[in-house]
């Protein structure tokens, strides 16, 4: 287990604030080193992306309700959203929900062919910033149509950080989604002090952004504690796990970090808590 380049980081934080896209994202990817940080500093969940829109749907957005058997995207996201609060409030981890609407449903402010509103009716994807998944959502390419949403999440980041001793877990966005790319993107132009966190699922089948790596000299480490407690957090999300393990299987992976190392953690003796960890204790 590689544990120090991450332990210099959390050896001088006194609040830990981990940023999700998504309404799970945290959990999925973070949920076993914050089961722990959480006994011995203030741990809170900010999530972006946290609001469908009204139909008409895209192609895209309509197939991920079929898949997740909800019929009003609305009462999906409201139930995601009591989820969330109820998995994070029950493991003693604090939570903020930005209001940011997601990329399956995120509407160009000038629609094309906005001269006929009736094009948009009988196709949606004219209306909408990212019209399919997996050419515009899963393509790692923020449009020119989403400043507005990468400020908006730049200014939360901001707001979130009132003592110098925060410390970040960010995205990696492994596997190109867009909402993930936004939030890597608005953590690295915050210059704060930021770690980044492997997507998981994702990165079971998809690698990282070689080149982000290489321009923050990002160091390896990862987390093997309390990944049992993870996987009864992720159960908790009733409306996305089985879309996303369908065979009812949660693999107990290792959570992989990704420390920047130009970032000038100081290199003082662990914490108790983390000096027992990094030596097997």
């Amino acid at each position: 287990m590689r544990t120090e380049p991450l332990s210099w980081a959390l050896d001088d934080a006194s609040r830990l604030v981990v940023l999700s896209p998504h309404l799970d994202d945290a959990v999925l990817s973070c949920g076993a080193l914050m089961s722990k940080a959480r006994e011995h500093m203030s741990v809170t969940v900010a999530t972006f992306f946290t609001e469908a829109s009204a139909p008409p749907h895209t192609f895209s957005a309509r197939c991920y309700l079929r898949q997740t058997g909800a019929h009003d995207a609305g009462k999906l996201y409201f139930a995601r959203r009591a989820e969330d609060q109820a998995v994070l409030e029950g493991a003693a981890i604090g939570y903020f929900h930005a209001g940011l609407t997601e990329a399956l449903f995120r509407r160009r402010a000038r629609p094309l062919l906005h001269r006929f509103p009736w094009a948009g009716r009988l196709m949606p994807e004219l209306t909408h910033i990212y019209p399919t998944y997996r050419l515009h959502i899963a393509s790692g390419r923020i449009s020119p149509h989403d400043a507005d949403t990468l400020r908006r999440i730049i200014d939360s980041i901001d707001h979130l950080s009132p003592k110098s001793s925060t410390l970040f877990l960010a995205p990696l966005a492994v596997g190109g989604h867009v909402d993930h790319v936004l939030v890597r993107t608005a953590a690295e132009m915050s210059r704060k002090r930021v770690v980044y966190y492997s997507d998981f699922p994702y990165n079971m089948r998809h690698s990282a952004d070689p080149g982000f790596v290489q321009r923050n000299a990002l160091r390896h480490a990862t987390w093997s504690h309390d990944l049992p407690v993870k996987a009864g957090l992720i159960r908790a999300y009733r409306t996305q796990v089985d879309p996303l393990f369908p065979n009812g299987e949660i693999p107990l992976m290792p959570e992989v970090y990704l420390v920047p190392g130009q970032q000038r953690f100081p290199v003082t003796p662990f914490q108790p808590w983390i000096h027992g960890l990094a030596h097997g204790r």
